[in-house]
């Protein structure tokens, strides 16, 4: 496993360096955020692990520019930030999990794995997803609709799949939660409702008709609007 940790507490730098190692893997650290985002921009890795009190750029300004110029690769927070807020501000920025320090080394390495596995899946997939003007490509990463290239980041990309794997049904708010980000969350957040606002935004509003609906109380649906 190839890791960007991007980490200016020299002391976990270290320690989180010297374990991974210890595990047979690969690792790159960065003391500021301006020279984590060149890493995790310029090269590839199969994790990236992400604090957020960062000089240069915070965590969440690395997170939010990567994502926002179309990189997928999975992201881990790493923070002393105990606040539900700061969670979700993190998960909606882009973040595939979270991590409160102090913590133990374990279970950051599992996560990590994890997070390693799902994005390694779906970039071996190989097939297309077809519903109306949209298409899907997984092996490619990347959507269109009439032709028209659609940028969408990692959370974007598995909500878009989980619509067309189930067109014309209705998504519950739990089901995406479960779905997308992995784990069980507390379903009266509003981050479902922030990203399926996002990726409705590029899908739907540049074209005549709709194709993601939503359904007050109930869920979401992909469908044609004619």
């Amino acid at each position: 496993m190839k890791v960007l940790l991007i980490e200016d507490d020299a002391h976990i730098a270290r320690f989180l360096i010297n374990g991974f190692q210890q595990e047979g893997c690969s690792i790159c650290h960065a003391e500021n955020g301006i020279d984590g985002l060149h890493h995790a921009i310029t090269e590839s890795y199969d994790v990236i692990v992400l604090d957020i009190m960062l000089p240069g750029k915070d965590g969440f300004e690395v997170l939010s520019q990567l994502r926002g110029e179309g990189h997928s690769t999975p992201v881990l927070i790493l923070s002393a930030k105990h606040s539900v807020e700061e969670r979700v501000q993190g998960l909606q920025s882009g973040a595939d999990d979270y991590l409160i320090k102090p913590f133990a080394f374990p279970e950051l390495l599992a996560r990590c794995q994890s997070l390693s596995r799902r994005g390694k899946h779906i970039a071996q997939q190989s097939h297309v997803l077809e519903y109306d003007e949209l298409c899907l490509d997984l092996l490619k990463h990347s959507l269109s609709r009439s032709g028209q290239t659609i940028p969408l980041n990692q959370r974007e990309f598995m909500l878009m799949k989980q619509f067309l794997e189930n067109p014309e049904t209705v998504i519950s708010k739990t089901a995406i939660l479960e779905q997308v980000w992995g784990h069980q969350f507390d379903p009266q957040t509003n981050v479902v409702d922030v990203l399926v606002c996002r990726l409705r935004s590029k899908v739907d509003k540049s074209f005549s008709s709709a194709l993601i609906h939503t359904l007050r109380g109930v869920g979401y649906v992909l469908k044609s609007g004619h």
